[in-house]
C-alpha cells in the first residue's frame, strides 16, 4: 500500500517542474480510477456528469464556483462503514462537512454524529437528530457551549482538561446532572501526515498526556466526581492517515492505561474510542484502505490488546468524517485565464486561473495538499501539458491544484472538475477579499437539491455594521 505524503510537491526533486508520483498520462480525459464518487462519469459527448446531471446543466442552475455532492454516494460510504463496523459506534466527523441535510442523511443512515462546537450542535438539532447520538468535542469549550450540551443530553462529552472538569463540575452541580464522559487522551504517536493534522504527539493542544501520569490523574478525578460518569478513553492520533500501524501503538497505550485504571479503582471502563482521521486518495499516488480492511485491522489490534493486558472487550467507537464525505464531492470552477510561464532550464507551466481559489479550499495552501483536475466540459485531443490550477486571490499562494496534467487547449470559459472536494473545503472556507462563499448542492437521480444556497454580497453586508 502506498500513499503521497500530505505536504505533496514541497518534496519533490528541485530539478523538476512536477513531483516525482505524478507522470503524464496516456489518456488526458479519462477519469483517474479512485478519485470520483461513483456517480461521476464521462458522457459520448465528452461533458462530465454528476448522478445523471451534466457539470454544465449544474453550472447554468447555480453557477460557479460550487461544491456539488453525489447523494447517493454519500449514503452508500455512510452505509459501508456502518456495516464493516458493526458491533462499533460509528461517529460521523461532522466538522469535515455538516450542514442539516447532510446531519438528517447520517442519522437516516444509521450513523452517530461528531460535533465540536455549538454552531455544529445547532445544525445537528435543528436537523432533529437525536442528542444522545451526539458527541462534543474541543479543547475550549465554553461554559456556554457545555451548559447548552448538558441541557439538550448530549451522549458524550469529550474531556480534553482539567479547566474542563471544573466546569461541568459545576455545571453538574447546578442543573442537578451528571455529564457521560470520555477522557481525550495523547498516546504519543507519530502519524505520518503533516504536522498541523498529527494530533497525539506530545506537543500539541489536545488532550492529557500519558507520559507524566496526567491523564491517570484526570481519570480518576473524573471517576471520583458525583457530576462526572466516566465511560472511557479518546484517543485521536490525526488525518489523512492509510494504513493501521499507528492506530496499532495507540490502542495498546490506552488500553495500558485501561488496566492502570482498572488497578487503581478496582473498575474497568466501558468505552474506548480510536477517533478517525481515515485517509482518502486525492491524487492517484494515494491508495487508501477499504472500510474492511481498516475494520479487520482494527479488531484485531484490539482483541489482541485486550488479551495481553487481561480486559474485557469495551464498546469501540471511530470517527470517520472524510473518508464519507470527501469523495462524493465534486468542486467545479469557470476558467478566466490561461497563460504559459517559464520557469527556468527550458521548462515552463501554464497557469489556469479560475474563478474560486483558497477561499474555498484553504488546504493547498495551509499545508501544500494535493489534488487532481480535469476538464469536464469536453474532451480534447491537444496534448497534456503540466498545469497548475490557481484562484483569484491576491494571495501568490492561491493554488488549488498544485501540479497536474491537463489538456494544452484548456481555454478561458471551460469547466475544471477538482475530486474529493466533500471534506474540509466548504467547511474551512472563508470571505478572504470579500468574496462570498460557494453554495453546496446534492444531486441525485439528475435532480439538483441545494444544502446551502451561495453567498451573497449582501450576505456580507448584513454583518457589516457601518453599512
Amino acid at each position: 500500500m502506498t500513499h503521497m505524503h500530505v505536504a505533496g510537491s514541497i518534496h519533490a526533486d528541485a530539478t523538476s517542474p512536477a513531483p516525482h508520483w505524478l507522470t503524464k498520462p496516456g489518456d488526458v480525459n479519462a477519469l483517474a480510477e479512485g478519485l470520483w464518487s461513483s456517480g461521476v462519469s464521462r458522457r459520448s459527448d465528452g461533458e462530465i456528469e454528476i448522478a445523471g446531471l451534466s457539470v454544465e446543466e449544474i453550472a447554468r442552475q447555480i453557477g460557479t464556483p460550487a461544491y456539488v455532492i453525489d447523494e447517493a454516494d454519500f449514503r452508500a460510504r455512510a452505509r459501508e462503514w456502518k456495516a464493516a463496523f458493526a458491533g462499533w459506534e460509528v461517529y460521523y466527523a461532522g466538522k469535515s462537512f455538516l450542514c442539516t441535510g447532510v446531519a438528517r442523511w447520517v442519522a437516516e443512515e444509521g450513523l452517530n454524529l461528531d460535533v465540536c462546537s455549538a454552531g455544529e450542535l445547532t445544525v445537528a438539532l435543528r436537523a432533529d437528530v437525536d442528542p444522545a447520538r451526539i458527541g462534543l468535542h474541543g479543547n475550549n469549550k465554553s461554559e456556554a457551549e457545555l451548559r447548552m450540551a448538558l441541557e439538550v443530553g448530549v451522549g458524550r462529552i469529550i474531556v480534553d482538561s482539567s479547566d474542563e472538569i471544573s466546569r461541568l463540575e459545576r455545571l453538574g452541580a447546578e442543573l442537578g446532572t451528571v455529564a457521560q464522559v470520555l477522557i481525550r487522551v495523547t498516546t504519543g504517536v507519530e502519524a505520518h501526515t503533516h504536522e498541523y493534522i498529527a494530533t497525539a504527539h506530545e506537543d500539541q493542544k489536545f488532550g492529557f498526556s500519558i507520559n507524566g501520569g496526567a491523564a491517570l490523574v484526570a481519570m480518576v478525578r473524573t471517576h471520583h466526581s458525583p457530576y462526572l460518569d466516566l465511560r472511557g478513553i479518546h484517543s485521536h492520533i490525526g488525518s489523512q492517515i492509510f494504513d493501521t500501524n499507528g492506530f496499532e501503538v495507540a490502542a495498546r497505550r490506552t488500553l495500558k492505561l485501561f488496566a492502570q485504571f482498572k488497578e487503581a479503582t478496582g473498575l474497568e471502563l466501558a468505552e474506548l474510542d480510536l477517533g478517525g482521521g481515515f485517509g482518502i486518495a486525492y491524487t492517484k499516488a494515494d491508495t487508501p484502505a477499504t472500510a474492511g480492511e481498516l475494520a479487520s485491522g482494527l479488531l484485531e489490534i484490539v482483541l489482541h490488546e485486550c488479551r495481553g493486558f487481561g480486559l474485557a472487550v469495551p464498546r469501540v467507537s471511530i470517527e470517520p468524517g472524510r473518508s464519507i464525505s470527501g469523495p462524493p464531492g465534486t468542486a467545479l470552477y469557470r476558467v478566466g485565464t490561461v497563460k504559459a510561464v517559464e520557469i527556468g532550464g527550458g521548462l515552463s507551466r501554464r497557469y489556469i486561473s479560475v474563478d474560486g481559489g483558497m477561499s474555498d479550499n484553504i488546504r493547498p495552501a495551509l499545508y501544500a495538499a494535493e489534488y487532481s483536475a480535469t476538464l469536464a466540459n469536453r474532451t480534447s485531443d491537444a496534448p497534456p501539458v503540466l498545469s497548475r490550477v490557481v484562484g483569484l486571490h491576491c494571495e501568490g499562494g492561491d493554488i488549488l491544484v498544485r501540479d497536474e496534467f491537463l489538456p494544452s487547449d484548456v481555454r478561458p470559459g471551460d469547466l475544471i472538475a477538482v475530486p474529493a472536494a466533500g471534506a474540509y473545503s466548504r467547511s474551512m472556507a472563508s470571505n478572504y477579499n470579500h468574496t462570498p462563499r460557494p453554495p453546496v448542492v446534492a444531486v441525485l437521480d439528475g435532480r439538483l437539491t441545494t444544502l446551502l444556497r451561495r453567498e451573497t454580497l449582501d450576505d456580507l453586508l448584513a454583518l457589516d455594521a457601518g453599512a
